[in-house]
């Protein structure tokens, strides 16, 4: 199957493409979002990586020179390892992720990427005999690492670095100021906050969603583009944070506990399969 088979994308105006790939069914496949600028393009996120999304963003012309100018620089960002948005960043001569993670992303760790993948989730495998048994994420150097307040330049736009521990240690938001764009990666979307995996904890996602709350109590926040499911505005984003922080109770506390337990251990058993495969 050819890239341009396995992705699809959507342009929503202003330099900024939603892509996703078509045949990976499942609730953890994420959103990949382009945003090209006049000097440099940024892809944010990279899906499984089963096929090359570099590949499809230039067969698609989505990279095409502007005015017979040669390509813009591309830099995959992260917004953190999990391996449904870092699979794909083996494909980029540019990759940057943040400081906490570029570790585990370095040496290929799939406990902290919390690789997990069925066949079942994969409606047409990407080549002949291809079998999810046999993914992993690989390891990849990062060009640039990142940190709370670092700036992205694109020419005419800048996207300014968030570090939004809690649902990893390395999750991070990436924020358009000017036009009141918040990347959230998996920080925030709509659907249940996951705080149970390897890395996640509560206190620092409590205080990840009170940052939430204060870019749009501020008016800095009109639409968010997340990692998963779809586009929402301010009063979604200050509800979900909110909800999430009121129901932080004791009682989430040891629910999450016991769950992160349970796929702490599913992941080192899935883990140490791979491995010795």
């Amino acid at each position: 199957m050819s890239a341009l088979e396995w992705f699809a994308h959507k342009p929503l105006g202003g330099g900024i493409f939603w892509i996703q790939e078509r045949f990976y069914e499942s609730g953890n496949r994420a959103n990949i979002w382009l945003v090209r600028g006049s000097q440099r393009d940024v892809v944010i996120d990279a899906g499984l990586g089963l096929r090359s999304l570099p590949d499809y963003l230039r067969d698609a012309g989505l990279l095409a020179p502007a005015e017979g100018a040669g390509p813009r620089p591309l830099l995959a960002v992260a917004t953190h390892v999990h391996f449904d948005h870092s699979g794909g960043l083996q494909h980029f001569e540019e990759v940057a992720v943040h400081s906490a993670e570029a570790s585990a992303l370095l040496q290929g760790d799939n406990y902290e990427a919390v690789t997990w993948l069925s066949d079942r989730e994969v409606a047409r495998p990407p080549r002949p005999g291809w079998s999810a048994r046999q993914f992993r994420v690989p390891p990849v150097r990062p060009s640039r690492l990142l940190h709370e307040g670092d700036v992205i330049n694109l020419g005419d736009r800048q996207l300014t670095v968030m570090h939004m521990p809690g649902h990893s240690r390395g999750s991070i938001c990436l924020h358009d100021k000017d036009r009141k764009i918040l990347f959230s990666g998996d920080v925030v979307y709509d659907g249940s906050m996951i705080d149970w995996l390897p890395y996640s904890r509560i206190s620092d996602y409590i205080a990840s969603c009170q940052r939430l709350m204060e870019l749009v109590d501020r008016g800095l926040v009109e639409k968010v583009l997340p990692g998963h499911f779809n586009i929402f505005g301010a009063e979604r984003l200050y509800c979900l944070a909110s909800n999430y922080i009121s129901e932080a109770g004791i009682c989430h506390k040891i629910s999450t506990c016991a769950m992160r337990s349970i796929a702490s251990i599913a992941l080192h058993v899935a883990n140490s399969r791979i491995t010795s495969q």
